[in-house]
């Protein structure tokens, strides 16, 4: 794997720094030596985000990041309408100039900006803009859907940036681990990055081609893999002002049935504090009608709760919805059991 350092500047543990929170908590494709964030130096990523120590420190500076020998720069915001924020440019020029390479899942395109092309011509440094991988993928959908045998969880959310992957991959690597043969697919740049093998960028292709694309992707999951479950990732939110998401997953990818991720203590939608999020019993009477499959778990984002809300929340969770409600950084092994009596 190639070494990396995640440009994180102000943001890592928060909803913005959400592809470089990802990479701190797994990724196959590159290895982690350290975090940029200049608020949180001399603390460990992983005791920030998740509170066990990952022995990936966090830096104030390229210059800090450069002594545990990145190769490349990975840009970890996922910024409102995937804009380059204007401060996180010296770090990439900085890093251009000594020969690293970048990685951006942004909609700005480092590769097109004329300043940062010009110098990664004169040192070497090679430019991959994930989203633009994926912008020319033209496939259309065929109904070979159907051939999939595997039996396929949708992980959707009421809000966007709200835990929807880290669930998939968490859960996807507790069945691996209990004997289960199990998949991801991925559905955003953060996914690319973090090397989940069958994956596309949703929010980068054409939209009469979006539901093609999660058809191949899930199609070639199953030739190659023939796993017995597999994970698809959910973008956006199903009722999201401004990232609505959902439709094509369900469309596309006929899941047989949902997990529902949730924070509960996020009232409004993340950015777009004059929208509130409706209950979580709309979500799942709209997803279930939409699918025409069951939500069978709620998993938590427990920003902003206590061990004892956490715990409140689930047993009256549970109670009021019928069925499990599970904190997956904490305990998925309840809804492991579950996935696998639904399987069998």
């Amino acid at each position: 794997m190639e070494t990396a350092t995640v440009l994180s500047e102000g943001v890592f543990g928060t909803t913005y720094g959400k592809t470089a929170n990802g990479l701190v908590r797994f990724s196959q494709k590159y290895r982690i030596t350290s975090v940029i964030d200049s608020r949180l130096k001399g603390k460990d990523a992983g005791e920030v985000l998740q509170g066990r120590n990952s022995g990936i420190p966090i830096v104030g500076s390229l210059e800090d990041a450069m002594k545990y020998n990145p190769e490349t720069l990975i840009v970890g915001i996922a910024s409102d309408g995937g804009l380059l924020p204007e401060n996180y440019r010296p770090f990439i020029r900085d890093a251009i100039a000594t020969g690293m390479n970048i990685v951006s899942g942004l909609h700005d395109f480092i590769s097109d900006d004329r300043e940062f092309s010009s110098l990664a011509m004169k040192s070497g440094s090679r430019i991959t803009d994930v989203r633009k991988l994926f912008r020319d993928r033209r496939d259309q959908f065929t109904g070979r859907i159907k051939e999939v045998g595997s039996y396929r969880i949708a992980v959707l959310g009421t809000d966007s940036a709200i835990g929807k992957r880290t669930t998939a991959i968490i859960l996807n690597n507790k069945l691996m681990e209990h004997g289960n043969k199990s998949s991801v697919i991925g559905t955003g740049q953060t996914s690319w990055m973090q090397g989940i093998k069958h994956t596309i960028v949703l929010d980068a292709i054409v939209n009469d081609f979006v539901s093609g694309c999660l058809e191949t992707v899930t199609y070639e999951s199953w030739k190659d893999e023939r796993p017995d479950i597999m994970f698809l990732e959910g973008q956006g939110s199903v009722i999201h002002p401004a990232y609505p998401g959902s439709y094509e997953i369900i469309g596309a990818c006929r899941p047989d049935s949902i997990i529902l991720q949730h924070a509960p203590k996020r009232l409004y939608y993340d950015g777009f504090h004059d929208f509130q999020i409706p209950p979580v019993r709309n979500y799942i009477k709209i997803l279930e009608l939409l699918s025409g499959k069951k939500v069978i778990g709620i998993s938590l984002n427990t920003e902003g709760m206590n061990d004892a809300e956490v715990e409140d929340y689930i047993e009256k969770g549970e109670k009021r919805y019928g069925i499990p409600v599970f904190n997956p950084l904490k305990d998925a092994g309840g809804m492991v059991s579950v996935i696998e009596e639904a399987v069998n």
